[in-house]
């Protein structure tokens, strides 16, 4: 046998184990970051519960100038909806598709470049004995076998966990100074 047939046959091999780990992680996926502000949950309600809003303190948004957006659906709460393109961070949309006032918001997300994806997203606010809200921000969503693959190198919790810190950051800013 070949040096170059052994190296295939190696590369080969470790191919198949790449993939065969890959097969083995999670079907589902969850990423979830939480935030104490020193606000009363009243006044950071309007701040996830509408797109516009949402998105003076969104960290994507705040990643490309450029960005492209669009609003449509009804002016706030459930279907309402969000469409952006980027050079940036990609093209897709978000839907408002559940509220419970002053507590929790559910959204679709769509994402269709880098690549597609579709996800469930929520904010839920929870108000502290101290008048401060505790915000959680969670997205979850099925692991096709790409997601997979990619997650044996890439930390999708890292890397969309840093983007959810960096948008609570900003809302908590927001927030306390309105309060």
């Amino acid at each position: 046998m070949s040096n170059l047939s052994i190296l295939l046959l190696c590369a080969s091999l470790a191919v198949l184990l790449l993939l065969g780990y890959a097969s083995t992680r999670p079907d589902e996926f969850r990423v979830e970051r939480r935030a104490r502000i020193a606000a009363p949950a009243d006044q950071v309600w309007p701040l996830i519960s509408e797109l516009r809003s949402f998105n003076r303190w969104n960290p994507y948004e705040r990643k490309d100038p450029l960005l492209k957006s669009q609003y449509g659906g009804a002016a706030s709460g459930v279907g309402s909806r969000y469409a952006w393109e980027s050079d940036k961070v990609g093209s897709g949309s978000l839907e408002i598709t559940g509220q419970q006032a002053g507590r929790a918001v559910q959204l679709k997300l769509d994402f269709v470049k880098p690549f597609e994806a579709h996800n469930q997203a929520e904010f839920a606010l929870r108000p502290t004995a101290d008048g401060a809200t505790e915000v959680r921000w969670t997205m979850s969503g099925p692991a096709n076998f790409a997601a997979k693959l990619m997650g044996v190198f890439i930390d999708m919790d890292k890397m969309v966990g840093s983007d959810f810190e960096d948008g609570l950051r900003n809302l908590r800013q927001i927030a306390e100074a309105r309060a």
